[in-house]
């Protein structure tokens, strides 16, 4: 069986695919659905990780040839990138199954333009975000990420005053932190950056509580600055921490990779973050 990407999705097809699909791939669809597009490494740490990487590949073409997925590969100076997978039409049937929806979100194809679009590298880097989180809990006994919500999830929720580009409750060491996490790619001005901030000081006195901001920046040259710009910012209202993406990929988010904005040469875990003086 062969659905096209393009075509419509009838309903004989949808009722074949339910007997196809199996719980792992409709994970997959959940997280292509809430994350827009990962990659075969993505998909493969967060899926596949007690079994061979041939597996992972084989299905993903499977789940491609029924029509659930649709891939592209951006151009590379050097090298090749591996393959980036968004819904197909009938994806985007299944994940609103998922969500009980009475209609796809999106149109069939529309996530395809993606592999234009100038966000796409933000987009690839929230994807890795979540992607270091969910298997640190593999990793790090005790750990779990209890919540995860979306950039666009953020924004229905608290757009009135911030638009992070995701918000995490994370548990480790008996303690639980909520943190809203903003992926920095080096774009944005300081003067942008201190406009969030203060939308998460209006947040944090709208709700009466302290709001915790994890950075995930690129280098450690970015860091050093931000936290000299944002450090006379951090306070009982605002708490910042930032970290890189080396650091969050390479040891992942469990481990002490977390510098307070104020204490540029201190590193905490997520479980300390709230409990320590600045």
């Amino acid at each position: 069986m062969s659905i096209q990407p393009t075509e419509p999705v009838e309903e004989a097809r949808l009722a074949d695919l339910a007997r196809l699909l199996t719980n792992r791939d409709r994970a997959i669809v959940a997280d292509l659905g809430d994350h827009r597009v990962m990659t075969t490494h993505h998909l493969t740490a967060l899926h596949f990780a007690r079994t061979h990487p041939s597996r992972a590949r084989r299905r993903l073409a499977f789940l491609h040839r029924l029509g659930v997925l649709d891939r592209f590969r951006p151009r590379l100076a050097l090298g090749t990138a591996p393959w980036h997978w968004v819904l197909a039409a009938a994806g985007e049937h299944v994940y609103a199954d998922i969500h009980e929806l009475p209609e796809p979100a999106q149109r069939p194809g529309s996530r395809i333009r993606l592999a234009h679009s100038a966000r796409l590298a933000h987009t690839l880097g929230l994807s890795a975000c979540y992607t270091a989180f969910r298997t640190a809990e593999r990793a790090a006994p005790g750990a779990a990420l209890l919540r995860w919500r979306t950039e666009a999830d953020c924004a229905r929720r608290w757009g009135r005053h911030i638009r992070p580009d995701a918000y995490l409750l994370w548990a480790q060491d008996g303690r639980e932190l909520g943190a809203f996490l903003e992926y920095d790619t080096g774009t944005e001005r300081h003067a942008q950056l201190l406009r969030k901030i203060r939308g998460y000081t209006d947040h944090a006195a709208a709700y009466q509580r302290t709001t915790h901001v994890l950075f995930v920046v690129a280098t450690r040259v970015r860091l050093a600055n931000l936290a000299q710009v944002l450090a006379p910012h951090t306070g009982d209202r605002v708490d910042i921490h930032l970290t890189t993406e080396t650091l969050l990929h390479q040891h992942g988010p469990a481990h002490p990779i977390w510098t307070p904005a104020p204490t540029p040469h201190e590193h905490l875990r997520l479980s300390a973050i709230g409990t320590h003086d600045h």
